[in-house]
């Protein structure tokens, strides 16, 4: 059966979850996020209802085509009618991370990477509290014991719990695996993803073949999140939850930002 594909008029089949021709996620195929922002005006209203810094502080230029080093950013070309979400690196070479015409895609791109930077941010400040408060009240020496007693406790909670692999997109042997609750997944052209039981190689040392936990059109496979093995996590349940508001007293550093990588 076939079908229209309502961002480009290319006919299409009905399973296909994304138009061969402009590359837009089917509208019924994109995943759902309560109180999600969809377009880059709804976004620019929750950067604002959020109460953080400016965009040159907290490098996220919404609705902008910034050119400058480090800056993450979302705007649409008006010539080619494309939403293009991107990152400048900090040499001042960009990477794309998605350039299609499903502006709310497009958008919840940025917001995701948006949401993990607040939490990166308030994580760097409570541990910049934390170590002033040591140096203030604990001897050199005791701090020194309690900094060895962690790291030893860490280690063996690691040992005996064996925390395993983020979920996310991983790639080996240049085949697409995707990891969630315990389980992998492998990506087929013809049977799409399906579970497997991953090689030793890849299951030892998963961190060399982590790519992303966001999926991005330059994999050249489906979005795992269309699949039906696919669980969606907690996290998205809480788009407009105060873990998100911005504290006017905390300070933003984006130099602890990874302006390296492409995303």
């Amino acid at each position: 059966m076939k079908k229209t594909c309502n961002y480009c008029g290319t006919v299409i089949s009905k399973s296909d979850q994304k138009c061969p021709t402009c590359g837009a996620i089917l509208a019924e195929k994109t995943p759902k996020a309560n109180k999600t922002p969809r377009t880059i005006k709804e976004l620019k209203q929750w950067y604002i209802d959020k109460n953080l810094p400016g965009e040159n502080i907290t490098r996220f230029f919404i609705g902008q085509d910034y050119k400058n080093p480090r800056a993450f950013g979302i705007y649409k070309d008006e010539e080619s009618g494309n939403f293009i979400v991107y990152k400048n690196k900090a040499d001042g070479s960009r990477a794309i991370r998605y350039q299609g015409t499903d502006e709310a895609y497009a958008v919840r791109e940025l917001y995701l990477k948006l949401k993990q930077e607040i939490q990166n941010q308030k994580s760097h400040n409570q541990s910049s509290y934390s170590k002033r408060k040591y140096r203030s009240g604990i001897s050199v020496v005791f701090l020194i014991s309690i900094i060895f007693f962690i790291i030893v406790f860490a280690a063996i909670i690691s040992i005996i719990f064996n925390f395993g692999p983020q979920r996310g997109y991983y790639l080996y042997n240049d085949d697409y695996y995707y990891y969630q609750s315990g389980s992998w997944y492998e990506y087929d052209d013809y049977m799409g993803w399906y579970y497997v039981d991953v090689h030793d190689d890849l299951r030892n040392n998963y961190k060399d073949y982590y790519q992303s936990s966001n999926f991005s059109s330059y994999y050249d496979i489906d979005n795992f999140e269309n699949s039906d093995y696919y669980v969606e996590p907690s996290y998205y349940d809480d788009d407009d939850d105060y873990d998100y508001d911005w504290d006017s007293g905390s300070s933003w550093d984006s130099s602890i930002s990874d302006w390296d990588s492409d995303w």
